[in-house]
């Protein structure tokens, strides 16, 4: 919030000293105008500082598209004890004819943490994808039903494949 205030209060001076100093009026208030417009250009990047996440939406590899099976995009793990960690392996096929590269997968939470394999998976080459799902904290006395997503990006047509990991989890009343 601060850093947005600091950016706004800067480019209101930024646009000021630029209508003050402009030999040309018209030019000033053409560059002020444009200074505060939103762009059709690609945004600029914006630095990452250690504790800031990444951007929320990655970007799928660009060429050839493909196409990608999983032998199954939904695991239920049936009920398990909070703090319970539990993990699935999806197994999926590159069914199309250019090499699969899986450019990012997220799990919907902190809790839900993908691995993918990095490198091109060849036309009709298989690959896995390993989903871990922590409980710390999700089941209530009685269970606690959880549903967690996972999001592939990738050169496949639609971009994003989604994988659902579920089940219930249980806390243990307090005596």
């Amino acid at each position: 919030m601060l850093k947005n205030f600091k950016f706004v209060l800067s480019a209101f001076f930024a646009i000021a000293l630029l209508a003050s100093c402009a030999s040309s009026g018209d030019d000033a208030k053409d560059a002020a105008r444009q200074a505060i417009q939103p762009s059709t250009a690609e945004p600029a990047a914006t630095p990452q500082t250690p504790n800031q996440p990444a951007a929320a939406t990655p970007i799928a590899p660009s060429g050839p598209t493909t196409t990608m099976e999983f032998a199954e995009t939904t695991f239920d793990f049936g009920t398990v004890v909070s703090g319970e960690k539990v993990s699935h392996i999806y197994t999926f096929t590159n069914s199309g004819s250019e090499p699969l590269i899986i450019s990012n997968a997220k799990g919907s939470c902190g809790c839900t943490v993908p691995e993918w394999p990095r490198e091109p998976i060849p036309a009709g080459g298989k690959g896995e994808i390993r989903v871990e799902f922590n409980s710390k904290g999700k089941g209530k006395v009685g269970g606690a039903q959880q549903s967690k997503k996972v999001t592939i990006t990738a050169n496949t047509d639609p971009t994003n494949t989604y994988l659902t990991i579920k089940g219930t989890v249980n806390k243990e009343a307090e005596s």
